[in-house]
């Protein structure tokens, strides 16, 4: 069974900038096969790869239901039902790289169809998780997907926040609301993303301490991922001149052990 690393924290804190330098690390490290999920249906972390992807599930569904007739039976092949059909035609959304493979979940239009592109994911990840080694999930703040089993149990939870005091306890909610979901990882971590140094705060530390987080440690501001982003190339290819891949991949060689 894969092991699952699940990156979650609010939006706008480099969330999926540090999820996407942690599968380049596990790529890097000969840690293959590996999928890439990105459950988060506001994050971009094809973009942040580098990968073309030709579809999200959400958008197949809806060229299912648009184009295909899924509401016709005559247009589906001899010898399936509506579902079977649905799930071959969502393998479509597997994108298949040279080091990893990714799916992206999205959404659809439409009232209600966001429980059902939930249910097409979990039906997608546990079909090849057995594949793989490594499982790195991109995941939304509230922990919809853990705890409604769309996603396997974690083994690896890292909260990411930025370094202020609302950003911290914005995580410290997310912690809570794991806890309170009976979700437990053997292991949950915080890094703080974006410091304008590696040392913080005192009162950032007395923030962290209260909302009880366990402080993996720090990724410092680093101009070359604005650079990257604004001539749009994959942040999870920084060189390793970068401070802040520098600062992030000694932190997964803590937590990974390796």
């Amino acid at each position: 069974m894969a092991e699952v690393i699940a990156v979650a924290g609010k939006g706008g804190t480099g969330k999926t900038t540090l999820c996407g330098m942690l599968i380049r690390y596990l790529a890097n490290h000969d840690k293959m096969p590996i999928l890439a999920v990105d459950a988060d249906a506001n994050s971009n972390l094809n973009e942040v790869l580098g990968v073309d992807v030709e579809a999200t599930l959400g958008e197949i569904r809806e060229r299912i239901v648009q184009d295909d007739g899924l509401n016709d039976d005559a247009k589906i092949p001899g010898g399936m039902n509506k579902r079977e059909y649905m799930e071959y035609k969502m393998g479509s959304a597997l994108s298949e790289e040279d080091d990893f493979d990714l799916i992206v979940m999205g959404r659809t239009e439409g009232k209600g169809c966001y429980c059902f592109v939930n249910d097409l994911l979990q039906a997608q990840v546990q079909k090849l998780i057995g594949n793989y080694r490594y499982l790195v999930v991109d995941n939304e703040a509230g922990m919809e997907h853990i705890s409604r089993g769309t996603l396997p149990a974690m083994d690896v939870l890292l909260l990411v926040s930025d370094c202020s005091r609302r950003g911290i306890q914005a995580v410290g909610r997310i912690a809570q609301l794991a806890r309170d979901m009976g979700i437990a990882p053997e292991t949950m971590k915080l890094i703080v993303n974006r410091a304008p140094s590696t040392e913080l705060a005192e009162g950032i530390k007395e923030e962290i301490e209260k909302q009880g987080l366990d402080l993996l440690g720090v990724v410092p501001q680093d101009e070359l991922i604005y650079e990257y982003d604004s001539e749009g190339k994959p942040t999870s290819e920084l060189p390793e001149s970068s401070i802040a891949r520098q600062a992030a991949e000694g932190l997964f060689k803590e937590i990974l052990g390796f």
